[in-house]
């Protein structure tokens, strides 16, 4: 693991950062602590530690979508904190338990990615607009159907999950990069996803931290750029 502070609020913990890296988001609240996205094994013995050393509690997991390498933690996160509130937006909460069947509003592209089998439930569904903390919830559908995104609302900060890349170049999801492939070949809607990415942008992130890839500082001409390629590669 590798552990990085991205700002008063916000610490990056980072699995596998050279071979594959999968990253998941450590936010500080006056009540606890906050994880956002859990990898594909559990990062608990680290947020143990870290949550020891900033005097809190871990609070919630709150998950951007239901693919494994986000979501293969969350067992082990709940055995070391069994107190833990889990939560994931309500139309990938379908996805996670197996139901790969689209809804007859959405667009009729294959479902793609890896998804694991677990024996837990999440405690919470998400809505767009909800609130956990700091952190408000984004649609932002593409990647899966029922992707969302967290924006802190103190400092702008974007915990974006797949919904963009920056390993092998930023990318909206959907728009392959050779040097890391990985997120195009599991998007399920491109449209969606470049109509999401223009969504996020409008927000004016002051930060763009992602699933796979360094956090961006002051990310708007880079997510300009992605958008524009996207637009290129979707046409």
């Amino acid at each position: 693991m590798r552990i990085k502070e991205l700002g008063p609020h916000l610490t990056q913990i980072t699995k596998w950062p050279v071979a594959f890296p999968m990253n998941c988001y450590l936010v500080q609240e006056e009540d606890g602590l906050t994880l956002v996205d859990s990898t594909f094994s559990s990062p608990a013995g680290d947020v143990a530690a870290l949550a020891k050393r900033l005097g809190k509690q871990l609070r919630r997991v709150a998950l951007t979508h239901a693919h494994g390498d986000h979501v293969g933690g969350v067992a082990g996160l709940r055995a070391m904190f069994p107190r833990v509130e889990v939560s994931i937006s309500e139309r990938d909460a379908r996805l996670l338990a197996g139901d790969k069947a689209l809804l007859a509003t959405e667009p009729q592209t294959t479902v793609k990615g890896s998804f694991l089998r677990v024996d837990w439930k999440p405690d919470r569904l998400l809505k767009p607009g909800d609130r956990l903390g700091s952190l408000e919830v984004v649609a932002s559908p593409g990647h899966t159907p029922g992707h969302v995104a967290f924006l802190d609302v103190r400092d702008r900060a974007l915990i974006a999950g797949d919904a963009f890349q920056t390993r092998g170049g930023i990318a909206v999801s959907g728009d392959l990069r050779l040097l890391f492939p990985f997120v195009a070949w599991a998007t399920w809607n491109k449209p969606a996803a470049l109509t999401s990415a223009q969504a996020l942008r409008a927000l004016n992130p002051s930060l763009l931290a992602v699933g796979h890839g360094e956090a961006l500082s002051n990310p708007g001409t880079d997510i300009d750029q992605a958008i524009e390629s996207a637009r290129k590669a979707f046409s």
